[in-house]
């Protein structure tokens, strides 16, 4: 089984940049694909960035593209969310994710992190 901890969550105004991590255990960290789910008060946990296990190729939503860059350092099982141009419409809690697949057009994941609240203010 896979352990995962966020880190790095924060208040942030809009505009600005925030970068969460996210440290894996529990088995070799560079074997499985990873990414970042968000979920928003009242709204189901959606898809952000995924990458991955050797960090060659990497997905993202529409709605962060240009904006966010994920990254990993297998050396150090680490993942990491590059948070840029911050709007308030990114406001949720941020979960690490693994292992990351598509299915039927949607990417899931079956091991979660207790969540990182990224909260950006007007």
């Amino acid at each position: 089984q896979v352990q995962l901890v966020e880190s790095g969550g924060g208040l942030v105004q809009a505009g600005g940049s925030l970068r969460i991590s996210c440290a894996a255990s529990g088995r070799t960290f560079g074997s499985y694909d990873m990414g970042w789910f968000e979920q928003a008060p009242g709204k189901e946990r959606e898809f952000v960035a995924g990458i991955n296990w050797s960090g060659g190729s990497t997905w993202y939503a529409d709605s962060v593209k240009g904006r966010f860059t994920i990254s990993r350092n297998n050396a150090k099982n680490m993942m990491y969310l590059q948070m840029n141009s911050l709007k308030p419409d990114d406001t949720a809690v941020y979960y690490c994710a693994a292992p990351l697949l598509r299915v039927a057009q949607k990417w899931v994941a079956a091991y979660w992190g207790q969540g990182a609240q990224v909260t950006v203010s007007s």
